[in-house]
């Protein structure tokens, strides 16, 4: 099988020639900079590491890495057209967005700036990810200032400093569907419940959600307004040449639901599925949802709404062990992840801890398909490069 053909296959819930292994098709199925400079430096792979997302510090898998380790399918991102160099917290190289704007501070900080100069995320001089602490709407008191912050919705989820436009996408998708035999995936995001937090502020859009249910529903109701001229664009320039589009919305914390069943069910379900089932019906293709976390109390939900395959099944958290969500929803929903845990084996394991860890998670979830291989969330900065290559080794996958 063509690596295209074996995701399509899982996808239809049809064992492949063998287990189909994503890495960094979805910014949540990737590695960090520092860790892909340590795995290209053991592969012998040259070449500019590029961070894309510098919120989590994610690499772009470039394809000599995509090939030396098995992946089937690639990502189509929203990039940057020019890159600049950079220095990663290690110490090794790296390029960033050429319009990123970055600074270091006195105190060892460093800002992320806005065209305007506002601080929109920080990174502390010992840490590994940006955080925003820039929540434009977190002022809102009425529906009426969710309807004047529109620019504010229409912009989020493209990032300011990737500056490709449908153009560049629609060529980009034809060239890798022309050029390559991957299953390609749209990271189309568009997050609802995440971008309530981020727009409103977290701890103001969760009380919305209990206590001013009118302004929660204007701002659903406004940021699928926004998004839908965008989806609509973006589907007319690749819809033809990807195989999966992916949408966004952690929804799990590691105990359990962020919200309980009945409150997600009245004030966020209706508004997923209104924009899923478009994205669903206007593209014609398989939905990939992102979502951390024990989320096992909304899988039906998820499943009831269309969609196909759940990432990154976090088997380490409340509820989500693989062999119980193989046996109960493996029918209705393909596994994309639960292939290794990464807060626990990854990164704190030896290479046979890695190795009979994989082994139980193939064992648990590939049986039948509706499986795609890769380890839980992105693979940390921290994790030694002798457990990635131990992780594919016991695929078999790695050349």
């Amino acid at each position: 099988m063509t690596p295209r053909e074996r995701i399509l296959t899982a996808l239809q819930h049809k064992e492949p020639d063998r287990v189909p292994v994503d890495l960094g098709s979805t910014e949540s199925s990737g590695i960090m900079g520092i860790a892909y400079n340590r795995l290209k430096e053991r592969l012998g792979i040259d070449g500019p590491t590029q961070i894309y997302d510098l919120a989590q510090m994610i690499a772009k898998v470039d394809f000599p890495v995509v090939e030396a380790v098995g992946s089937d399918a690639v990502a189509l991102l929203i990039e940057p057209r020019q890159w600049k160099p950079w220095t990663l917290q290690d110490g090794s190289a790296a390029e960033i967005p050429a319009k990123a704007n970055l600074k270091k501070l006195d105190n060892g900080q460093m800002v992320q700036l806005s065209d305007d100069g506002t601080v929109v995320a920080r990174c502390p001089e010992s840490g590994l990810y940006f955080d925003n602490v820039f929540f434009p709407l977190e002022d809102a008191q009425t529906v009426e200032d969710i309807d004047n912050g529109m620019e504010f919705l229409k912009s989020f989820d493209w990032p300011a400093c990737n500056d490709e436009d449908f153009d560049d996408l629609r060529a980009k998708a034809k060239k890798l569907h022309d050029e390559t035999d991957y299953a390609i995936v749209a990271n189309l995001w568009v997050h609802l419940f995440m971008a309530g937090q981020f727009i409103r502020g977290y701890e103001n859009f969760m009380m919305d959600l209990m206590i001013n249910k009118p302004l929660a529903h204007r701002y659903f109701e406004r940021q699928i307004k926004a998004y839908l001229p965008r989806i609509d664009k973006y589907l007319e320039a690749v819809g033809e040449y990807v195989q999966i589009i992916q949408v966004n919305d952690d929804l799990g914390s590691q105990n359990g639901p962020l919200l309980s069943p009945d409150l997600y069910r009245e004030m966020v379900k209706p508004y997923h599925k209104q924009l899923w089932q478009y994205i669903k019906e206007k593209s014609g293709k398989p939905i990939l949802l992102h979502s951390c976390g024990s989320v096992y109390d909304l899988i039906p939900d998820i499943i009831e709404m269309g969609v196909d395959a759940l990432n990154p099944i976090q088997v380490s958290a409340a509820n989500m062990d693989s062999a119980k969500l193989k046996a109960e929803f493996g029918k209705d929903i393909v596994f994309w992840g639960g292939g290794c845990d990464t807060q626990h084996v990854l990164s704190s394991g030896a290479p046979d801890d890695v190795r009979q860890e994989v082994r139980h998670r193939v064992d648990d979830l590939a049986p039948g398909g509706g499986f795609v291989f890769c380890q839980v969330h992105n693979i940390q900065a921290n994790v030694p490069v002798e457990n990635i290559l131990a992780m594919y080794e016991e695929l078999g996958t790695l050349l």
